[in-house]
């Protein structure tokens, strides 16, 4: 990594500073005087509602999972709105956006390349990357070629500019000239819900790799964090989208807000996506007891070659000897897990079976680590 007290200062990115600066100082002084002295219609508050909603789907669901992750496929009925509603978010082509979102995945922290690494600190990965011309937010489009075969994907790269002063003019004026309310509608569902948008987004750059717990990986500064989910659509789930990028959920639990999973799911029972991509339960348990290990120091648990009885020292000699037998016992369970694989061509209903007791085995182990886990500030002192 590059030593940031050296690091060049940058031309200023003029229309993206001018944009942010503007639209922030309308949103932050001239609509809220307008609400006071002039009020906003109930229609108004409705309008800019449904539309920071679609807005934040159409790049959570449309530019992030589908397009950068091909977390699934779709319908053009549902990519046609997710393109429209996305680019009226002003956050770039699809394009330009899933280039960038591609390196910040295979060089993520890397303050050299990753366009927006948190290694830098809050405020550049927040919005201070897009104010200056640093050259690892130049995107490469060697990264996009499966996407630069789609035609909507083409139009929208080609006449970007005209489509963003399209839907961020034309839909708040037509909806404020329907509704009788005008300027009431340019200023809160037309700037205000862009700043909105803008950064609710962000937040997923900046606070998603700051805030939060690393359940699944340590080796990146994602993090899941269900207060940032709820404000962003389900991708404050950060960790877990960050070790299994390719799955189509940032939640995997039934209770965790994940709204744009819910989103793709419905849509696939009534055909308009399929092709959704789910990791493996067993793999996702086995990240956890992993990560689990690697806190207790075991963190070559996996590779049954590896004598790590050198990394316990630092555990008193009772939990030290627990922590072997886990180890031990995951290591049995990855040898059986590896057995089970080999059925998977054979006989998939007893490949199936076998593999929920394999998952459930790991569950176990993991309830039984989090106690050994919780147990290692004390005991390590000692």
């Amino acid at each position: 990594m590059s030593n940031l007290a050296v690091e060049p200062v940058r031309s200023i990115n003029w229309p993206a500073s001018l944009v942010f600066f503007i639209t922030g100082a309308i949103a932050l002084l001239v609509a809220p005087w307008y609400g006071f002295t002039h009020g906003y219609s109930l229609a108004t508050v409705l309008c800019t509602l449904f539309l920071v909603a679609a807005n934040g789907m159409s790049i959570t669901a449309g530019y992030h999972r589908l397009w950068s992750h091909r977390a699934y496929e779709s319908h053009w009925l549902v990519r046609l709105p997710l393109l429209v509603f996305g680019t009226m978010a002003i956050q770039n082509s699809v394009l330009v956006w899933s280039a960038n979102h591609r390196v910040h995945h295979r060089f993520c922290d890397d303050n050299d390349v990753d366009p927006y690494s948190a290694g830098r600190g809050f405020w550049y990965s927040h919005i201070g990357w897009m104010l200056r011309n640093y050259p690892s937010a130049t995107p490469d489009f060697n990264l996009v070629k499966d996407l630069e075969r789609d035609p909507m994907l083409r139009f929208q790269h080609q006449y970007y500019l005209p489509l963003v002063l399209l839907t961020n003019l034309g839909i708040p004026i037509a909806l404020g000239l329907y509704f009788g309310d005008f300027w009431g509608m340019l200023l809160l569902a037309g700037v205000t819900r862009l700043v909105i948008s803008h950064h609710v987004t962000f937040f997923i750059n900046s606070l998603a790799h700051m805030w939060g717990t690393q359940p699944y990986n340590d080796r990146n500064s994602a993090k899941d964090n269900p207060v940032l989910a709820f404000l962003t659509y389900g991708e404050g789930y950060h960790n877990f989208h960050h070790h299994f990028l390719h799955d189509y959920r940032n939640a995997i639990r039934w209770w965790q807000w994940d709204p744009t999973k819910w989103f793709i799911w419905t849509l696939s029972k009534i055909g308009l996506t399929h092709s959704l991509r789910r990791t493996p339960d067993v793999t996702i348990q086995r990240a956890v007891v992993e990560m689990q290990l690697r806190r207790l120091g075991a963190g070559a648990a996996a590779s049954a070659d590896v004598d790590i009885s050198e990394s316990l020292t630092r555990l008193a000699a009772p939990l030290r000897a627990r922590v072997q037998q886990e180890v031990e016992a995951f290591r049995a369970t990855l040898a059986e897990w590896s057995k089970v694989m080999d059925l998977r061509q054979q006989d998939l209903a007893h490949f199936r079976e076998r593999s929920k007791e394999i998952v459930a085995a790991l569950r176990e182990q993991r309830r039984r680590l989090a106690e050994l886990v919780a147990a290692v500030p004390a005991t390590a002192a000692a």
